[in-house]
């Protein structure tokens, strides 16, 4: 019976892949890959010679109609990326979506990703993550996309490149301010590295060498208290009084804006009351 399999690589250490990656592999009829050369590696390795089938960003949307096409006509069809998890951060995605258009099965075995490999070594909170992935190249979007997770209370995963690995540093420090991070590269071979400290820790010990190998940096979440902080910024000026009065004059009842002003300064229910007793 024909199936399609998305099946993970070692994102470093050839080493790292499991019997059943092994099995499915020189079961498969064919393997679509994205480096017909960086496959090949790995195929060599373990002695398994398949034909391949290139699948790349730029032609996956038509090569996933043809592997479905293969799979609905009889054949296994393993999808393979140069190192990790296929669709995530790779070419994968598009294909897994049209196989559940067209009802086939889609199988996915476990193993390396490097965001989670990052994560774990990093020594922030892994209670609760959001993974974004690579930044937009241009120096303002960059920016831009920062500025939607800046007030997230979860750690931030991202993916770079070592020749964008500096500007993005320094726009997490632009954005977020300093925070603790954690910076790893080359996961799982000889010279894996990381680099833990705040933004501008890290950044000083590039001063005197040059970025090398993909890298995984992993960021701290915005903490409730400087988000309060941050909060009580926006109202500083205000007294009491004129924070509730700015609430009823937008619409809200005075009840709902004793309750808002309470929750956002952190201040007594009783105090807050008391200088609404005379407003309208």
């Amino acid at each position: 019976m024909s199936k399609l399999y998305i099946v993970p690589t070692p994102i470093g250490n050839l080493k790292d892949i499991s019997f059943r990656v092994l099995e499915v592999l020189q079961e498969a009829d064919r393997i679509a890959c994205e480096d017909t050369r960086v496959t090949s590696k790995l195929l060599n390795r373990y002695e398994i010679r398949k034909p391949l089938l290139s699948y790349r960003e730029h032609n996956e949307m038509g090569v996933s109609e043809e592997i479905l096409d293969k799979v609905e006509s009889g054949e296994t069809i393993a999808l393979v990326s140069d190192a990790g998890m296929p669709g995530i951060s790779d070419p994968g995605s598009v294909l897994v979506r049209k196989a559940i258009q067209r009802g086939i099965e889609v199988n996915v075995l476990p193993g390396p990703s490097a965001l989670i490999n990052a994560l774990v070594s990093s020594g922030l909170d892994t209670s609760r993550f959001t993974f974004i992935g690579f930044l937009d190249k241009a120096r303002k979007k960059k920016r831009d996309e920062l500025l939607k997770y800046r007030n997230r209370e979860e750690t931030l995963i991202l993916y770079e490149a070592p020749h964008r690995i500096l500007d993005t540093l320094e726009a997490v420090q632009e954005v977020f301010g300093e925070r603790k991070i954690s910076l790893s590269r080359e996961l799982t071979k000889l010279y894996e590295e990381h680099q833990r400290g705040t933004v501008q820790e890290v950044l000083e010990t590039y001063k005197d060498r040059t970025p090398k190998g993909e890298f995984v940096l992993v960021v701290e979440g915005m903490s409730q208290e400087a988000q309060q902080l941050e909060k009580e910024e926006l109202y500083a000026h205000l007294t009491v009084k004129e924070h509730l009065l700015q609430f009823i004059e937008s619409g809200m009842s005075k009840k709902d804006a004793v309750k808002a002003v309470v929750e956002l300064r952190g201040i007594s229910k009783k105090e807050v009351y008391k200088e609404s007793l005379d407003l309208e």
